[in-house]
């Protein structure tokens, strides 16, 4: 059974999750005031929804009781991000994520009830800034406070040895969950097949030992 889970506020941020969530198969709402950008979504979604989210009246009248998950986007309008957050607490949504601009408005956002807060231009600024730093790293993301996943490339002095050989997880304290090989990614990994030059690791570490991992 899919989630059902709305979507509110359709800036650069909103329109891409909605239809990223859409097109994973999910049952999806968005809401905005701007009938524009409503009408410009509508045919890529579940249900499209115009609505002012600065009111609770008009949030009530959208019928997201039922919903899954909300997602609340505005992370530059702290009067409709607390509105909307509030209203889908009281009506029983069981997970409300909002974005925030800053910390400050993400303390707030949580003390309204929001479950979860993203700040995803830092997390952007995060990623970017490890791929930048390493020749090896092509994507990282954070998966908590202690634990990040890497896409990276195969090391010069790696090519032609296998992941037993390697002994990665003694060494580096990592764990390789999948490897691509010929620019097809496997999560069902043969350790005894010898990594090629063109080969990409996808590993998850402790962040305490990425400065170390990524200087040797």
């Amino acid at each position: 059974m899919s989630k059902s889970i709305a979507v509110f506020g359709l800036g650069r941020f909103g329109r891409s999750l909605a239809t990223e969530l859409y097109n994973s198969g999910a049952d999806v709402m968005v809401v905005d005031k701007n009938e524009f950008l409503i009408d410009e979504i509508s045919d890529k979604v579940s249900y499209a929804v115009i609505a002012d989210l600065t009111n609770e009246e008009s949030i009530k009248e959208i019928g997201i009781e039922n919903m899954d998950v909300v997602v609340v986007t505005m992370g530059s309008d702290l009067t409709a991000s607390i509105m909307s957050v509030m209203v889908a607490k009281e009506v029983g949504v069981p997970y409300v994520i909002a974005k925030a601009a800053d910390e400050r408005m993400g303390n707030i956002l949580s003390k309204m009830g929001a479950d979860k807060v993203i700040y995803p231009e830092e997390e952007m600024g995060i990623r970017t800034a490890q791929t930048i730093v390493s020749d090896d790293f092509l994507e990282y993301f954070n998966i908590d406070n202690n634990l990040c996943l890497l896409e990276m490339r195969t090391r010069p002095e790696w090519v032609g040895k296998n992941l037993i050989e390697l002994d990665l997880r003694n060494k580096y304290h990592i764990n390789v969950v999948a490897v691509k090989f010929h620019s097809k990614m496997r999560s069902s990994i043969d350790p005894n097949r010898p990594l090629e030059a063109d080969s990409k690791l996808v590993v998850i570490l402790d962040k305490s030992d990425l400065a170390k991992f990524r200087n040797e």
